[in-house]
């Protein structure tokens, strides 16, 4: 099925129409941001929640969206055009960067592709990590603004670099880890993890990008009787922990099965009912 693509103020244009001029600063500098959002029965989940992120993202980078019905508009019009092609699980992303190089109106657009099968695979079949040194302290990014810490932004060949490279190492993903010892998150996903009776994650104010997904499952976590916690954990403590996700608003809740080839322990009810809790749907 091919990408549904819309752009502000023009509407659902061609596919294979160009949109970026070749001195977009998104292209050049990565100087932008984005929100990639799960799409079920022709929905948009949380699109709320993604739209307030990215334009908190687009805040911290000191440049404006348009505004929210404007951003809701666009993802309507893409979601629109995606419900007369069918209506399979999706990922809706939008995009903002901060336009031409010597100034002009932002470029905004949206897109819609299909879920590859292998990218909701995880869901099912768990995730092997391997651990990667983010270089800094886990206080680091808080007291350092500019790193952007917490901010979604186009800039992300260091994300890719590192999943690449965890490929690499024969893992199916990498976990950021503080240069003091603590477990972040994963390059495009927030780490969740099971103490007794409590689902935690990392706090936001180690510069984590604030999942909407994990804060979600931590918002709704009462219901299938958890309580709930933010804070920091050590790796030697997480690979101790009676249950461990990476979630994602596209891979969903994937369990994690060994973090630098030691084993972790398993909670399959757990996870069951987190999938059932966020409406993802396990493959076959």
């Amino acid at each position: 099925m091919a990408t549904v693509t819309a752009v502000l103020h023009r509407g659902v244009v061609d596919s294979d129409e160009p949109i970026l001029c070749a001195d977009d600063l998104g292209v050049l500098r990565g100087d932008g941001v984005f929100e990639t959002i799960n799409v079920r029965q022709g929905k948009a989940f949380l699109l709320d929640e993604h739209l307030a992120r990215m334009a908190n993202s687009a805040l911290r980078m000191e440049f404006e969206l348009p505004d929210r019905a404007e951003m809701a508009e666009l993802a309507e019009q893409a979601l629109a055009a995606w419900r007369e092609r069918g209506t399979g699980e999706a990922a809706l992303r939008l995009v903002a960067t901060r336009g031409r190089e010597h100034g002009g109106p932002l470029t905004v657009f949206a897109t819609i592709d299909p879920v590859p099968r292998a990218r909701i695979l995880p869901r099912r079949d768990g995730l092997r990590l391997v651990t990667a040194s983010l270089g800094v302290d886990a206080d680091a990014r808080g007291r350092a603004p500019w790193l952007l810490g917490g901010v979604k932004a186009l800039s992300y060949a260091s994300m890719m670099s590192v999943l690449r490279w965890a490929k690499s190492q024969g893992a199916d993903d990498a976990l950021w880890v503080s240069a003091d010892g603590y477990a972040l998150e994963g390059p495009t996903s927030s780490l969740v993890w099971l103490d007794g009776d409590t689902l935690c994650t990392t706090p936001v104010s180690t510069g984590i990008l604030p999942g909407t997904t994990s804060a979600f499952l931590l918002g709704n976590a009462e219901r299938i009787g958890l309580r709930t916690a933010e804070r920091l954990i050590a790796v030697e403590d997480l690979v101790k922990a009676e249950g461990i996700w990476l979630t994602s608003s596209v891979r969903g809740v994937a369990f994690i099965t060994s973090i630098d080839d030691q084993s972790v322990a398993q909670r399959p009810d757990i996870t069951a009912e987190l999938e059932k809790l966020a409406g993802f749907e396990v493959p076959s």
